[in-house]
């Protein structure tokens, strides 16, 4: 059984993390408090996902994104999937949000106008030609947390742990080395 495998210095893993369900009041505050989210749609008969920064306005998730990009065009009228998620690798803890809804094009121009002044700039240039609504149908959270009374630091292994005032992406931000690729399967035999 999964849950009864060992992880960390021998404490079983049903043991070590709790995993609970969050309610829909949890995954709402979880999505507004957000900044990047996930897109999950359809392009070309295959499921495509990519990344927007997002406003939550009431119980709609509203991105904008540029002519004639597949993200605009795959997500008009539409049944998508909007994820986002906070995790810590060192003490192998987070939460995991995930809305399904119908999406459209925003094209009300009172409505644009309202948005204007709430939206996020986009990051990449040129992001603003449409701006697309998921009006959210069904939310979904789940959260791994470490127990009350357990102390956080049997969790962090000293090649995860990092130096006071270093991010985690700083610490894999330094280049592999040679012969290691991260992310990508060993050498095949043959």
């Amino acid at each position: 059984m999964i849950g009864q495998l060992c992880g960390n210095k021998g404490v079983p893993m049903s043991k070590e993390r709790d995993l609970a369900a969050l309610t829909e009041g949890e995954c709402l505050r979880l999505l507004a408090g957000s900044v990047i989210g996930r897109v999950v749609f359809v392009d070309a008969a295959l499921p495509a996902i990519q990344p927007v920064n997002f406003l939550l306005d009431g119980q709609e998730v509203i991105f904008r994104t540029a002519n004639g990009a597949k993200l605009a065009a795959a997500t008009r009228e539409s049944v998508v999937a909007f994820e986002v998620d906070e995790i810590d690798p060192d003490t192998r803890t987070g939460w995991s949000v995930v809305c399904i809804g119908r999406s459209y094009e925003v094209t009300d121009p009172a409505r644009l106008a309202a948005l204007a002044d709430t939206m996020p700039r986009p990051w990449a240039p040129d992001r603003t030609a449409h701006t697309i609504a998921i009006d959210v149908q069904r939310v979904t959270g789940r959260q791994v947390s470490i127990p009350a009374g357990i102390n956080q630091d049997m969790f962090t292994s000293p090649h995860t742990r990092s130096e006071p005032g270093q991010s985690w992406s700083r610490r894999f931000s330094t280049p592999p080395e040679p012969g290691i690729h991260r992310g990508t399967p060993g050498p095949q035999g043959g």
